[in-house]
């Protein structure tokens, strides 16, 4: 017997079989394309409870504010002496006919413009100061702002009443003791234009903290290698500001703007409490002359009218601000 009769042969290892194309099972997963089951209706569940809390604490009042405003709707209705007729856009071509409410227009948005672009200022160049200054000057400040931020509306309205007062002011005694200045006695209320611009000082007062916070947590996105860069390209202060700092700060920029523009544009308490429940013509803003017509001239439908008509003009404030977002985001 031979070697090549007593040598086993060795065996082939068996040929692997591929799998036929789609005949495989594959785990589900992200790499599937397919969503888990209720995937769409989780985000809406989870925001049921908010949207039915809206819909309860908001709906019904706008609902009812357009119904009001295409019905003739006063003090006999209220009272259930007659009831609601229909008026279709009579209380619209009354309200858009009539001279005083332009007037009330035009002084709500010189108002709106004022108090937003004092506001932004001045956040800014604050929010830009509290990051050269040391750390507990730093912490004073943000306690000071968020205490006056606190500060409820009718409680710092008094306390602007008393600064401004003509007989017992703060600001008329301190001001007096300049050179040449004398204002003890001087009222602040006399004219429309020296009165709204207290009560501007006002909202400003109370808006600047929040500019302040939230462009100081912006400023913490900015890079500090970008500044240095333009520092040593020979930019100045204003120049790393104008094209380093604020385009990184431009979508906080514009939401707060767009923030300031409809709180401003809805300001009531400062005025009506300033004025002591009763604003002089040359006091009203839209907010306080839809509340003039509706409850003290007791016609509600055209106090509605008005209502609804600076809600329009909200709504196309807002418009503008979704749609520079919608560049930001395309820029981005």
């Amino acid at each position: 017997m031979t070697a090549a009769h007593t040598t086993t042969p060795a065996k082939a290892p068996p040929p692997r079989r591929t799998p036929p194309p789609g005949g495989g099972r594959r785990p589900r997963g992200k790499g599937n394309g397919r969503r888990a089951p209720g995937g769409t209706a989780t985000p809406w569940l989870l925001l049921a409870p908010c949207l039915l809390i809206l819909a309860l604490v908001m709906g019904y009042p706008l609902v009812r504010l357009v119904t009001l405003s295409f019905q003739k709707f006063g003090q006999s209705q209220l009272w259930g002496f007659k009831p609601a007729e229909p008026a279709g856009f009579a209380n619209f071509s009354k309200v858009l006919g009539d001279r005083e409410f332009w007037q009330v227009v035009v002084r709500t948005v010189v108002f709106a413009a004022g108090s937003v672009a004092l506001t932004m200022v001045l956040g800014m160049l604050v929010a830009l100061l509290l990051r050269r200054v040391s750390g507990w000057v730093r912490t004073l400040v943000n306690i000071a702002l968020v205490a006056s931020w606190g500060m409820p509306v009718i409680v710092a309205t008094t306390v602007f009443k008393w600064l401004f007062d003509a007989d017992y002011g703060v600001l008329n005694a301190l001001l007096s003791k300049l050179p040449g200045v004398e204002l003890i006695g001087h009222n602040w209320f006399a004219s429309g234009p020296e009165g709204l611009a207290v009560i501007m000082l006002l909202v400003v007062w109370g808006a600047v903290p929040f500019v302040v916070i939230t462009l100081g947590a912006g400023l913490t996105q900015v890079p500090a290698e970008l500044e240095e860069a333009a520092r040593l390209d020979g930019a100045g202060a204003w120049g790393v500001f104008r094209y380093v700092t604020l385009p990184v700060l431009k979508p906080v920029v514009v939401m707060l703007t767009t923030l300031s523009v409809i709180w401003d544009m809805g300001v009531f308490p400062q005025v009506f409490v300033m004025r002591n429940g009763h604003p002089e013509a040359e006091f009203q803003l839209l907010t306080t002359y839809s509340y003039d017509r509706a409850f003290v001239v007791n016609d509600y439908a055209q106090g509605s009218a008005i209502a609804l008509i600076t809600v329009v003009l909200l709504l196309g404030v807002v418009a503008v601000y979704m749609r520079q977002m919608l560049k930001i985001g395309e820029v981005e």
